[in-house]
Order: structure tokens, then C-alpha cells, then sequence
């Protein structure tokens, strides 16, 4: 008689844990921005006359969607990536929590009336930044990891520009609101265009057998800089007539450099690979976007709107969502494959972009363009949740943690 064997008993999954949720700064930094992605677009579109707060209106989507969103998961991501650049840990338990909690205090304080809660919602996102930038450069600095020497400083100006839109708005200065947040949108266009441009060559080696991808450092390195140069002479536009045409200048640098690396990445190979062609057309758009906007600034292309979406939507959240999935499969134990809600999500978010720059157009179905892009994205973000955050909250499969060395002061 045949024997039969036993049922396979599969292990059940670890149980939420605080320790592992302030673990990594990707774990609370990803929900986060992640929720409020989809939370802020769902209350700007469906309920705009909620938005009392002393940041409100089209100030408080700008503000939200820059720095509570893509900077936010962007902090995440440096963090995390902070502890395997230099073998010690950015920050984790308390101190995360606190990091956390500074930014969950900002959201809520900008949408609450009254100067009291805007001054705190304030102070707290200043401190969100000034933390990270911190705790980065602690780790970066003591370890003498010069390559990324840098990057404490991207995330302190990117801190600075906050502040200074909220005094902006606070004050009532429209001209200066507008002007420091596209200098934000430029600090963060330095920051993802950086970290894309060693990440995306990296991953895509790995996952594809024989590609074999330039890293391109030189042009690299000509790319940062433009957007550094753009970024200073955005913030001197306002007394400095002729800062305009050196932003041009830089900006058509940045993003041509960006489409000519898009092309050397050869992009045909990862066709295959959601993981990776996700991360290509976020990074493609990006440089369009930037190239966008330097047509802005030389007076050929009239609405900044134009710039911004391309850059924010097609460019930031695209990358965005490839990101959130990828180092979060790598981090968490998991294998690097995207299921189908993951390709669903990406999907969505570039048809979310597209319809977004459709709706820009004035047209006869600009408004439903608009309402379908809405819709597209808080569907993507709810599969990117509906995935993750269980995953996010819990320890490794493993149970182990990326190894990490104390800082030291060598």
C-alpha cells in the first residue's frame, strides 16, 4: 500500500512588531508617504473644501505632493541605503519613531486652521529634515565615504527650501511661494537624478545575465552639477534678472545627459523585467521633464505646469513606485520578482502621468482626463499598500537584519 505523505504545514507569517517597523528608515517612510500619495491626491481632487488650513489651496497640493510625498519617501530611501554605503546604521528604533512622528505632526498640523497648528506643523517638518540630514552625515561623514559626501547636504538644502515656501505662504508672497518651490523641485530632481543614476545600471546588471551597463561617472557627476548650478540660480531669480537664462541653460544640460543615459542603460534588454523597465521610463521621464523645464525658463513654453507634472508624476512617482517595490522586495527578505499587483501599480501611476498632461491641455475632456488621473493613482497606491504594508510591519522571513557596525570615529 502506498504510503501518503504528511501535509506540508507552511510557516506562518512573523507578527506586526514595532521593533521591526522602526528597524530601517524605508519601513515607516514608505507606508507613510506611500498612504498620504493617496490620501492627498483624494482630498485635493474629490475634497478641495476641506483644505482650511493656513496652507491651503493649490500651496498646500504643491507643498503635500513635493515634500510630504516624493521627499518623504526619498528621506526613506537614503536612509536605508545610507546603512549599506557605509556599514553602520543611519537611524533605527527612537530616533526613527521620532523622525516619524515629526513628519505625521507636519501633515496634520497643515491641515488644521489657525496659525498655532501651522507653526507647529512647521517647526516639525524643519526638524523632519534636519534629523535626516543628520543622521546621514553622522554616518557618512565619521565613515569618510566621500562619494556621498554630498547628500547630507542635498536633504539640508532640501529642508531649507521647505521652510522658506512656508514662510512664503505664511507671509502671503506668491511670487516667492512659486519660485522656492520649483528650486524644491529642482533640489529634488538633483537627489533622484544622483541615486538613479548608480542604482538603476546596478540593479539592472544584476538581474540581467551578461549586461553589461557604462556607469557613465563623468557625465554623472557634469548632470548633478548642472541641477546644482539650476537649483542656486533659481533661488537669485527673483533679484537676479539674468539667473532665468543660466537655469535654462542648466536644466537643458541635466536633461539631455539624463536621455542620453537612458539610451546607453540599453533599455531593450529589461524589457522583460517590470522591476527594472519601471525605473527606465521613470528616470526617461524625469530628464524629459527637466528638459521641459528648461524651455520654461527660456521663455518657449508658457505654463510650469507643463515642467511639473512631467517631473513630478511621469518622472518622481514613476520611479517612485519602482523604487518602493524593489528595495522593499531586497530588504524584506523577498524574492525580486513583481507579481501582478505590482505591474498593475506601475501601470496605473504611468497612466495616471499621461492623463495627467492630457488634462493640462485646454480641451473638452481636460476635467475627466483629471479625474481618471486621480483615480488611477490612489489605485495604485492602494495595490502598492494592499502588498506591502503587511510586509512593512513585520520582520524579515528570515528574522535577521541587513548587518550593521556601530559608528565609530575613525
Amino acid at each position: 500500500m502506498a504510503s501518503i505523505a504528511p501535509p506540508v504545514r507552511h510557516r506562518a507569517p512573523p507578527a506586526p512588531q514595532w521593533r521591526a517597523f522602526l528597524e530601517m528608515g524605508f519601513r515607516p517612510l514608505y507606508l507613510g508617504g506611500c498612504l498620504w500619495a493617496l490620501v492627498a491626491i483624494a482630498l485635493w481632487v474629490c475634497a478641495p473644501q476641506w483644505l482650511h488650513g493656513r496652507l491651503a489651496g493649490l500651496a498646500w497640493h504643491a507643498h503635500e505632493m513635493l515634500w510630504g510625498f516624493v521627499a518623504t519617501v526619498a528621506v526613506g530611501f537614503l536612509l536605508t541605503a545610507g546603512s549599506n554605503w557605509t556599514g553602520v546604521t543611519t537611524l533605527r528604533g527612537a530616533g526613527l519613531g521620532l523622525l516619524a512622528a515629526c513628519w505625521l505632526a507636519a501633515r496634520i498640523g497643515f491641515l488644521l486652521p489657525g496659525d498655532a497648528a501651522f507653526a507647529i506643523a512647521s517647526i516639525t517638518e524643519g526638524a523632519f529634515f534636519a534629523i535626516a540630514a543628520i543622521a546621514l552625515g553622522r554616518a557618512i561623514y565619521r565613515t569618510r565615504n566621500r562619494r556621498n559626501y554630498g547628500v547630507p547636504v542635498l536633504v539640508a538644502a532640501l529642508g531649507v527650501i521647505d521652510i522658506l515656501f512656508l514662510w512664503s505662504a505664511f507671509a502671503g508672497d506668491h511670487p516667492h511661494l512659486m519660485q522656492r518651490f520649483n528650486t524644491g523641485l529642482l533640489a529634488m530632481a538633483a537627489i533622484a537624478l544622483l541615486v538613479a543614476r548608480r542604482v538603476i545600471p546596478f540593479f539592472a546588471m544584476r538581474a540581467v545575465p551578461g549586461l553589461s551597463i557604462p556607469m557613465q561617472v563623468g557625465s554623472g557627476q557634469w548632470q548633478v552639477g548642472a541641477c546644482v548650478v539650476a537649483v542656486i540660480a533659481s533661488l537669485a531669480s527673483v533679484s537676479w534678472t539674468q539667473a532665468q537664462a543660466l537655469v535654462a541653460a542648466a536644466l537643458l544640460v541635466a536633461g539631455c545627459i539624463g536621455l542620453m543615459q537612458v539610451v546607453r542603460w540599453k533599455p531593450w534588454a529589461v524589457r522583460h523585467v517590470p522591476l527594472l523597465w519601471v525605473l527606465y521610463v521613470g528616470y526617461a521621464a524625469l530628464s524629459a521633464g527637466i528638459v521641459v523645464g528648461a524651455l520654461h525658463a527660456a521663455g518657449l513654453v508658457t505654463r510650469a505646469a507643463w515642467a511639473v507634472h512631467i517631473i513630478g508624476i511621469g518622472g518622481f512617482a514613476v520611479l517612485i513606485i519602482g523604487m518602493v517595490t524593489r528595495t522593499a522586495l531586497g530588504h524584506l527578505g523577498r524574492p525580486l520578482r513583481a507579481d501582478r499587483s505590482m505591474v498593475a501599480a506601475y501601470v496605473l501611476v504611468i497612466v495616471a502621468a499621461a492623463l495627467r498632461v492630457v488634462a493640462l491641455a485646454p480641451t473638452d475632456v481636460a476635467l475627466m482626463a483629471l479625474h481618471a488621473s486621480a483615480a488611477a493613482w490612489v489605485a495604485a497606491f492602494c495595490l502598492y499598500l494592499w502588498r506591502f504594508a503587511p510586509l512593512l510591519v513585520r520582520p524579515r522571513l528570515d528574522a535577521q537584519s541587513i548587518p550593521v557596525r556601530p559608528v565609530t570615529s575613525k
